[in-house]
């Protein structure tokens, strides 16, 4: 692979050098800006969405815990009248402690069942004294002792109340349809025993309305086993489902604080935004959440406007950019152009300076130089007329100096036979014109077999092979150059002989010898000789 290939092949021009940079520079100034303005937009975004979340769930708390002890306290009461007429029948007496629980209970058509459930000899949980909803018997075509059957089944989930715990459950896969079950100690033995427990079945619609979904914000309540009890769909609770899996439900069910938030991955692949708030009831918990796909669409929306802005910017960059390069890349390509001319020695080059720029003064500077370079080769050429070019060089190089160095070199002198009575015969100006014409010949061949003219005296060449440069073979050129003299001289003479224009015979000689070869006069005139 050449080098020559190589840099043709990672040649990149101007413009695209400045469209490419600027592209860059824009693209990653608007990038930078439209990702450090999402980045804080999004953060500010997450930081409200969570304290939303949290004093949503904080709410619905308060709502629940409310609901909840007032029906416990009103449940509580129903207990406590059912108890009295047990007692009162157990003793024979007539009372209305049933007609007052039930007018208790009737004010109150979210209570499906109401129940005294203790401990039988074997330590099975027994219902002893219940009121249903009459209502709601009649609607599952049932009567209040079939309603009371249908909850035998319940009352295992609920027996662990007989510890001394406050128990929610969610009974709906059971029953068949939405509702909650409660169960709070009622006659204690100790701290950690109960004889007796309440037993209530709640409709689900209660809670499901205060967790009921608000836009994005979706919201439900689990036990402490991660059991859902109330959610904004229902079909998972009428199911059963159990998100404990969840890592909000397991980062509250291990929190020792009331409340948090975090931002999620679940198991659905997709990331959230929750917040919990515990209740101080059961173990309850609240769980507030957004969908952080849905809570961000605003910000996703602002970056696609952006990025489609940087993209118009960027073209609308680019396309200035291209424009103002080819302001440059013109002149400059010119220039290029004039430069290759003036390395082939054509110095009368056609640009002029189009901008008053830069650009503009480095064209009228390169004209300038053009100029003086075909000045400085006018001056070459002519001086090159009166003395061998090789000279001229190092002279107009300033590389000659007075004085001289020793070499060896061949010398060559040639003269015309019978100049003189040859010149009698001629007017001047036919001397002159036969004598160029022949100085012509000889020192074509002078020079073709690098040699230097070193002077003409009259019709005399003296003529140096070896100074002021060295070939190597110098007595061999000195000797091929007086041979092709002599061939020139019998092609000169071909159509010569007649009047006013005589034949020429010429002599030659040649010494070959030591020579002190150098610069001979003073600092304003001086000869190169040997």
């Amino acid at each position: 692979m050449s080098t020559t290939g190589t840099r043709r092949r990672l040649h990149f021009s101007i413009g695209f050098k400045l469209i490419t940079i600027t592209s860059i520079i824009v693209a990653a100034s608007l990038g930078g800006m439209i990702f450090l303005a999402s980045y804080f937009f999004r953060d500010d975004n997450e930081i409200r969405i969570k304290e939303t979340n949290l004093q949503v769930a904080g709410l619905i708390a308060k709502k629940v815990f409310s609901d909840v002890t007032a029906v416990v306290d009103k449940v509580g009461m129903i207990g406590n009248l059912l108890q009295a007429e047990k007692e009162r029948t157990r003793d024979g007496q007539a009372g209305d402690g049933k007609s007052a629980a039930r007018a208790v209970f009737d004010n109150d058509r979210d209570i499906l069942f109401a129940a005294i459930v203790e401990r039988d000899d074997k330590g099975e949980p027994v219902i002893r004294e219940r009121l249903a909803n009459r209502e709601f018997a009649t609607e599952r075509g049932q009567d209040e002792a079939g309603l009371a059957a249908s909850m035998g089944p319940l009352l295992p989930l609920l027996s662990g109340s007989f510890s001394g715990q406050s128990i929610v459950a969610n009974p709906s896969p059971r029953l068949g349809y939405g509702a909650l079950a409660f169960a709070v100690p009622y006659q204690r033995v100790s701290a950690g025993e109960a004889r007796s427990i309440l037993v209530i079945i709640l409709r689900l619609e209660r809670f499901n309305e205060t967790v009921k979904s608000q836009g994005i914000t979706k919201s439900y309540i689990v036990n402490g086993a991660g059991d859902v009890l109330a959610h904004f769909d229902q079909s998972l609770v009428t199911s059963g489902a159990n998100l404990a899996k969840s890592p909000v439900i397991r980062m509250m069910l291990k929190s020792t604080n009331p409340n948090g938030q975090t931002r999620y991955q679940d198991t659905d692949g997709r990331w959230y935004l929750g917040s919990f708030q515990k209740i101080e009831f059961a173990d309850l918990g609240v769980v507030v959440y957004v969908d952080e796909e849905k809570a961000f669409e605003a910000v996703y929306r602002i970056q696609r406007r952006n990025m489609i802005i940087t993209a118009l910017v960027l073209n609308f960059a680019m396309l200035v950019v291209w424009f103002f390069a080819k302001t440059i890349t013109r002149p400059v390509k010119s220039l290029a152009g004039a430069a290759l001319q003036v390395k082939e020695g054509q110095y009368d080059i056609g640009i002029r300076p189009t901008t008053r720029d830069e650009i503009g003064d480095l064209t009228g500077t390169f004209v300038e130089m053009a100029q003086g370079l075909a000045e400085r080769e006018k001056m070459k050429e002519a001086f090159g007329k009166f003395v061998n070019k090789e000279i001229a060089e190092k002279a107009m190089k300033g590389e000659l100096k007075l004085g001289g160095e020793r070499k060896d070199v061949a010398i060559f002198f040639s003269d015309i036979r019978s100049f003189t009575a040859i010149s009698e015969k001629l007017q001047p100006e036919e001397v002159v014109e036969f004598l160029n014409a022949y100085m012509t010949r000889m020192v074509a061949c002078v020079n073709e077999t690098h040699g230097v003219v070193d002077k003409f005296i009259g019709d005399a060449i003296m003529a140096v092979w070896g100074t002021p440069v060295s070939h190597g073979n110098d007595i061999e050129n000195a000797i091929n150059g007086a041979l092709m003299m002599r061939k020139s001289l019998i092609e000169f003479n071909a159509d010569r002989g007649g009047p006013g224009k005589p034949l020429i015979k010429i002599g030659c000689g040649i010494n070959v010898g030591p020579v002190i070869a150098g610069q001979i006069g003073s600092h304003e005139r001086m000869e190169y000789t040997v």
